[in-house]
């Protein structure tokens, strides 16, 4: 069966997040993007964990839907051309910030569990550690390497991944906080370990420049923070629609049920050139270099973005592939499309109700933003559209990349393209 499934989130728990971002939001934008399956995350927090006991229900083996109480008044409020299975699968990100060889490490780590009795076994012996009820994230003084052996003394089915590998300051090959390979950070358990998140700032051909990266399949999530944000990148998969599929196709090497994987493109990411936000200072790499990583506003040391980050460990050449390799698909948010092709803002209020107009008469957003005809996209919502979506699909677009937390801003019309296209259309 093929799916799509977004494997990390987070709750209204964690910090910096939308106070709707619950399990009944979480459903309905699942159908507005068409994902299938969609991690819980913070599974640890007792709060969150007690919302998942009250509202979810075992479906397909390891996965969990939403009890029929708490999913039908959502569904009225689904388009018809939208509704599709919504599938849950148990998922926590762990912040782990401790000291290894002199330099303090902060890494951020997934793990995605099979049952809940599983993942009570991991929240009983993280409380035990630390904190875990202040944050759905929670902030551990936990090496990766003991996350790494509790996750697996818990239930050998838990899937442990190394979340967006190259964020600079928490992640495991990041810039500031990182170690220069995965041995490094998780020794003699590496070998448990068998994909790893690419993040929004690199792509899988920035990783396939890595030979140390050959044994590890690559996945991509949103890291949603709110429920419009989920699908801003995801995984297709073609498997069992269940927990075990999900595992085999990412741990046996000669599985291919993780067919592709959807992408920002990386620039847009936003630690993915060098710089200084609070400074407004924006570096290619090479700039870095010429300023011997100093920023030439304040003095200090810039933050090495991703793309220095893998040129300083990459041992292959651009172009090569990986022994793992899946194709992807470069995207951007249907309504980031809406809005360029509107000259207006993501948020306002035109913007929201032509995203809510055109999902009614065509379909949930990745059937758009993949696979509907550009003459269907036409008829529903005009030409700029349709030519917007076109160009993305065929990786026409400019950007000017993120840097130091600030992300990408896409462009895709030049001034007056909009209204060449719309004249082109009022002569035919």
């Amino acid at each position: 069966m093929k799916f799509i499934a977004d494997l990390h989130i987070h709750s209204k728990y964690s910090r910096a997040t939308a106070k709707n971002l619950d399990i009944e939001n979480l459903y309905l934008w699942a159908q507005y993007k068409g994902i299938h399956v969609v991690g819980t995350g913070d599974f640890v927090h007792p709060k969150w964990f007690k919302e998942l006991e009250e509202k979810l229900e075992p479906a397909e083996s390891g996965l969990f839907k939403l009890k029929d109480k708490f999913a039908k008044p959502i569904d009225a409020q689904i388009p018809k051309s939208c509704r599709g299975q919504v599938r849950f699968l148990l998922t926590v990100e762990i912040s782990n910030i401790y000291k290894r060889h002199d330099k303090v490490r902060k890494v951020h780590n997934l793990i995605f569990s099979p049952s809940l009795k599983a993942a009570q076994k991991i929240q009983t012996k993280l409380g035990a550690i630390g904190n875990i009820s202040s944050d759905g994230r929670p902030i551990l003084g936990l090496d990766s390497y003991d996350l790494l052996a509790i996750t697996l003394e818990a239930d050998p089915k838990n899937l442990f991944v190394p979340a967006h590998i190259w964020t600079p300051w928490f992640s495991a090959l990041g810039s500031m906080g990182g170690f220069d390979s995965m041995e490094d950070a998780f020794g003699d358990l590496t070998k448990h370990i068998f994909a790893v998140e690419t993040g929004l700032s690199s792509d899988p051909p920035m990783n396939w420049r890595l030979k140390q990266l050959d044994d590890f399949i690559l996945i991509s999530n949103s890291d949603a923070h709110s429920p419009a944000k989920l699908g801003r990148e995801a995984n297709i998969f073609d498997t069992q629609f269940t927990y075990d599929g999900i595992y085999k196709a990412l741990a046996d090497k000669n599985d291919k049920g993780l067919v592709s994987t959807l992408e920002f493109f990386p620039e847009e990411g936003k630690y993915h050139y060098d710089g200084h936000r609070s400074c407004q200072v924006r570096w290619h790499p090479k700039e870095t270099i010429k300023h011997k990583g100093i920023c030439s506003a304040c003095g200090k040391p810039v933050t090495v973005g991703v793309m220095a980050r893998v040129e300083t460990l990459a041992d292959r050449a651009e172009g090569s592939k990986s022994k793992r390799w899946r194709p992807y698909q470069n995207i951007v948010a249907l309504p980031s499309l809406i809005a360029e092709a509107k000259d207006m803002g993501t948020a306002s209020n035109a913007v929201q109700t032509a995203y809510m107009n055109i999902l009614s008469k065509l379909g949930d957003e990745f059937y758009i933003l993949l696979d509907c005809p550009l003459n269907d996209i036409k008829e529903a919502a005009g030409d700029v559209l349709a030519e917007g979506i076109n160009r993305m699909r065929q990786g026409k677009v400019e950007i000017a990349a993120g840097y130091d937390g600030e992300f990408g801003t896409i462009k895709i019309f030049e001034s007056g393209e909009r209204e060449h296209i719309e004249k082109q259309l009022a002569l035919f």
